[in-house]
């Protein structure tokens, strides 16, 4: 993909750094987010900027109002992608949870209402969504047709995934198309992979739980590619599930990490002990226990094709490639 002007809401997380590291040299990449980028401090500061050879352009937002200075990136821009959001990695109090939801929300009608009074609206909004929106599933994989979307009302991460996509899908923007990527756990130099890699490097390589809980997931950059795939198809629009059409059990994930990384064994982590870990670090279970059995039916038939579709493939190019694990 070359020669597109690509606006990155929330784009100082993992996802929306990766993305503009892989397209800021042959395009104009902006980015909106709380975090600015600074200089590169002796070769310390990797994330992509135009001081280290990028054509990127960086401005803060707030993640709440629709401001002229970045609004104005938008006229005639040919992607707006919406990443922004309060991570969901953390303790479920009553005051994070209203952060999370609002966070979503907020900034979806920002950017709903900076395209409406664009002159030259965005050619396509992709906003991205979750694909824990779906049922806890064991028996059977969830997709775009068939998939059973969760009515607990006690599960507040699907609650979020409701409220996130209902905000998108009442955005009127009758000159751009608008796509919901249901997005899988993203595999990538990035906090999540991190933190199972530590795991099995301090012997917790097991299986968390039963280990029998499916684990959907989706390498970074078959995200990349998925996009660009929506950008140039032009018929697209909608939803799609974002995840490799390779999901495997929590225990098959566990032991081909450990496989790959030289770890013979794993301490199986039982759930009463995921439960004390998760409040020592400020987090939930849910994260981990959860059984996301997602597939990509419809980014398939689209023609779409991953370049990672095995998780062994995947973890390999990871593990080799990054020198931290």
């Amino acid at each position: 993909m070359k020669n597109k002007k690509i606006i990155i809401a929330g784009g100082s997380g993992f996802i929306g750094q990766a993305l503009a590291e892989r397209w800021g040299r042959d395009n104009h990449v902006v980015i909106l987010g709380r975090q600015m980028v600074k200089a590169p401090n002796n070769g310390r500061d990797r994330r992509p900027s135009a001081a280290n050879g990028y054509n990127i352009t960086y401005w803060r937002w707030d993640g709440r109002h629709t401001e002229k200075h970045w609004a104005n990136e938008l006229e005639g821009c040919d992607m707006v992608i919406n990443l922004a959001g309060r991570s969901v990695n953390c303790r479920y109090t009553d005051s994070n949870r209203q952060e999370i939801i609002n966070s979503r929300i907020d900034a979806t009608n920002a950017i709903g209402q900076a395209i409406r009074e664009a002159t030259v609206p965005p050619k396509l909004w992709i906003n991205a969504a979750s694909a824990t929106i779906y049922r806890h599933a064991q028996d059977r994989p969830q997709d775009e047709y068939t998939g059973a979307i969760s009515t607990d009302p006690d599960d507040f991460s699907v609650q979020v995934c409701k409220q996130w996509e209902t905000a998108f899908d009442g955005q009127r923007t009758p000159f751009t198309r608008k796509i919901a990527l249901r997005t899988a756990i993203t595999l990538g130099d990035g906090a999540v992979m991190r933190r199972f890699v530590n795991l099995v490097k301090w012997g917790l390589g097991g299986p968390q739980g039963s280990g029998r809980q499916m684990f959907s997931w989706v390498h970074i950059e078959d995200v990349a590619l998925a996009i660009e795939w929506c950008l140039e198809h032009a018929e697209m629009e909608g939803t799609y599930n974002l995840a490799a059409p390779g999901p495997v059990t929590n225990q098959n994930f566990m032991a081909i990490l450990r496989q790959l990384t030289g770890h013979k064994r794993g301490i199986p982590t039982p759930v009463w002990l995921l439960k004390i870990g998760a409040m020592m670090i400020g987090t939930e279970t849910e994260l981990v226990l959860k059984s996301r059995w997602v597939l990509p039916t419809k980014l398939e038939e689209s023609g779409f094709v991953f370049r990672y579709p095995r998780v062994e493939s995947a973890l390999r190019s990871l593990i080799t490639k990054q020198e931290v694990y």
